[in-house]
């Protein structure tokens, strides 16, 4: 069902008790990235984001996922806001038969993109950890819960936008690292302990005034929380090839990120779980050069080649520790700068 009419939006909006028929609204699209539409609403006495679900993702492969995956985003808002309230933006109201909602609008005076500070060099270890800190809060209070893992069995969304996007089409690609890529996409597709974000990425995080705020949860799935700190910590290596200026700031996000994650976990054995991670981080920096989705920050042949390289070598040797993964990135991208 299309959303281009404004007409449709405000349809929407009156139906949750959102919006009085007939009331003066401005409507203006937002940047909703590949997998969504997102609109910005102000009416006399309150500005509201709307978001929609695509069936079809906006990207240059066949993509395409179950868009009632805006219902799992809704419940995953609304079971974080019961831990914290300050961690996700108010749920306002849904329209599932056009697989919408609506939310509160968070202004980007008072809640940037972590994204685009970090673009700008300002990486800060004090709010990385934080990150950190709220995430493994949030995988701490669902871990072990079987009501939560059957609310969440979202396995079709989650292998449509996760696991055969970025671990299996990459696999394809790639013979020579395939397996190793293969046996960890069949171990997520296994694993139930933790509900995951499944999109954990800087542009999903705002900066609050009150710490971390997380969005875009519409991958969410009950599964292997290692999944959303390897996808983190990807991007902050990735920002290194991005702005090799910044680098050095970007792996300290990375470790105060890490360690204070870790500080957080109480539902298993640190090691096992930094080992997952380690080589989901493997798989996700060559995921992001030649999966669906690649990144749209690393363009230049130099850049890419790099980053195979250096994923190849993670895979190949096997790398289990977070720590060695930076050191060695680190020692690499020092190098290219000489």
């Amino acid at each position: 069902m299309s959303l281009n009419a404004p007409s449709e939006i405000l349809e929407a909006l009156s139906g949750m008790g959102l919006v009085a028929p007939g009331s003066p609204c401005q409507i203006k699209p937002l940047g909703g990235g590949v997998s969504c539409d997102v609109f910005e609403i102000r009416c006399a006495s309150r500005t509201i984001c709307v978001k929609r679900a695509l069936e079809k993702l906006r990207v240059a492969a066949e993509w395409r996922a179950p868009a009632e995956r805006s219902q799992a985003e809704v419940a995953w808002f609304r079971l974080v806001a019961a831990i914290d309230p300050r961690w996700v933006p108010a749920v306002l109201g849904e329209d599932r038969a056009r697989h919408l909602f609506a939310m509160e609008f968070l202004p980007p005076e008072s809640h940037p993109v972590w994204k685009s500070l970090l673009a700008e060099g300002e990486a800060d270890p004090a709010f990385a950890a934080r990150v950190g800190e709220v995430l493994a809060k949030i995988h701490a209070c669902t871990a072990g819960s079987e009501v939560i893992a059957r609310q969440f069995r979202n396995n079709a969304q989650f292998h449509a936008l996760r696991t055969d996007a970025y671990l299996f089409f990459t696999a394809a690609k790639h013979p020579d690292v395939a397996p190793s890529i293969r046996a960890m996409a069949d171990g997520l597709c296994r694993s139930r302990i933790a509900l995951m974000h499944g999109d954990v990425s800087p542009k999903n995080i705002l900066v609050g005034p009150d710490g971390p705020v997380f969005i875009d949860a519409e991958t969410c799935c009950y599964g292997d929380p290692a999944f959303d700190l390897a996808f983190c910590l990807n991007h902050l290596l990735l920002k290194g090839v991005w702005h090799p200026e910044h680098a050095a700031g970007y792996g300290k996000c990375f470790a105060s990120l890490a360690g204070s994650y870790f500080s957080g976990v109480t539902w298993e054995d640190r090691r096992e779980l930094e080992c997952r991670a380690a080589g989901l981080l493997s798989a996700f920096l060559l995921a992001r050069i030649d999966g669906k989705s690649p990144v749209e920050y690393v363009t230049s042949d130099l850049d890419k080649a790099f980053v195979r390289a250096m994923a190849k070598d993670f895979l190949n040797g096997r790398a289990t520790a977070l720590s060695f993964m930076l050191d060695r990135w680190t020692e690499a991208l020092s190098i290219r700068q000489m």
